[in-house]
């Protein structure tokens, strides 16, 4: 999704930020449309933090432009006071006042508010949110996922334009996390909210985002679909982020890089002689009892339900291959053959 010049929500032109000597943003630009969900991803220490302290008004550029609305925002000479910018922000623990009710928490935001329409969005907000029968209650007495669906609804209560959310599902259990996430981004999606999410989840990235902004080292690494980044990541950094892969060791030569398991071909031209490294998904490697391309030995296997992941040596390899594989190899197998299927594998010049 490319946004188009009349539905730019956000616009971030150049955009630097440091601490002493350290670069927490260097050059960053990223435009966003009106109704995305955005998943900054990378990991620890990158910038996506910073990058949503700055969006929020919480903290200032250091050099660049960031424009709202087509309106700037934030810049070395200008600079617009956050309760000011429409933005709203859940944070990673909630940060629900303790000492007020749900209802008293989402009224919070809407101070400056008259009193009466304060009431009625109140009201509103928590019908939409389903969470009518939670009102009267102190956030001690809910559960990490109704806290998670209060703070959503004290974000949501001022209408912003933008809803920016800090690892928002972190606190939660794996399977209350994935339930939690789908029903709140369903929700944002029906409203047609625009969505920032930071989060560190590789997979949580790829399934909640309309497009996937990794950040390494204060920089944007690589934007697009899920699908762009996992299966057309643009440098080894970027695949090894969403996948774990086997890396193989080889040279470039002639429009191939040959290895110690056979020559893939490579479309660019890295010139000949020069050191690359072959990425190989273990379920892109198929395994039988029968001869294959390959022949190895089953070294180690276990079972996890619907897959089975082995371990499996090849001469020449210095540590055997990871397979992640749907078939069921008889028990007792020892030798197997090995084929690499083809499109499940890239390679990158060594750095």
């Amino acid at each position: 999704m490319t946004p188009h010049a009349l539905d730019r929500t956000l616009e971030l032109h150049n955009v630097s930020r440091r601490f002493g000597a350290t670069v927490a943003l260097d050059d960053v630009s990223l435009t966003i449309a009106s109704g995305e969900i955005i998943c900054l991803v990378g990991q620890s220490g990158c910038g996506k933090s910073t990058l949503l302290r700055m969006i929020a008004g919480v903290d200032v550029v250091d050099g660049g432009r960031i424009l709202l609305n087509g309106q700037e925002v934030s810049s070395p000479s200008r600079f617009v006071e956050p309760e000011d910018r429409k933005i709203g922000f859940v944070f990673q623990d909630y940060a629900l006042f303790p000492h007020l009710t749900v209802e008293q928490n989402i009224l919070f935001g809407l101070k400056r508010r008259p009193k009466q329409e304060a009431a009625a969005r109140t009201a509103d907000v928590i019908a939409h949110i389903g969470i009518a029968h939670l009102k009267e209650r102190y956030p001690h007495m809910l559960s990490g996922g109704e806290q998670q669906r209060v703070a959503l609804a004290r974000a949501l209560a001022p209408q912003p334009d933008i809803l920016l959310m800090d690892e928002p599902f972190s606190n939660l259990d794996r399977g209350l996390r994935e339930k939690v996430r789908d029903e709140t981004l369903s929700l944002l999606k029906g409203l047609g909210t625009t969505v920032i999410m930071v989060t560190h989840d590789p997979e949580e990235a790829l399934s909640a985002g309309d497009r996937v902004v990794l950040m390494k080292a204060g920089r944007i690494v690589q934007a697009g679909s899920g699908y762009d980044l996992h299966d057309r990541p643009v440098s080894a950094y970027a695949a090894e982020f969403f996948c774990a892969f086997n890396k193989v060791s080889g040279v470039y030569r002639n429009g191939h890089v040959e290895t110690a398991i056979g020559r893939f071909a490579h479309v660019l031209d890295a010139g000949d002689g020069m050191p690359m490294m072959l990425y190989i998904r273990p379920q892109g490697i198929s395994v039988s009892p029968a001869p294959g391309d390959l022949s190895g030995h089953l070294k180690s296997r276990i079972f996890l339900g619907e897959v089975e992941q082995l371990a499996i040596t090849v001469d020449g390899l210095e540590q055997p291959l990871q397979v992640r594989t749907m078939d069921r190899l008889p028990p007792g197998t020892d030798k197997v053959g090995l084929s690499v299927l083809p499109y499940t594998w890239l390679a990158f010049p060594v750095a």
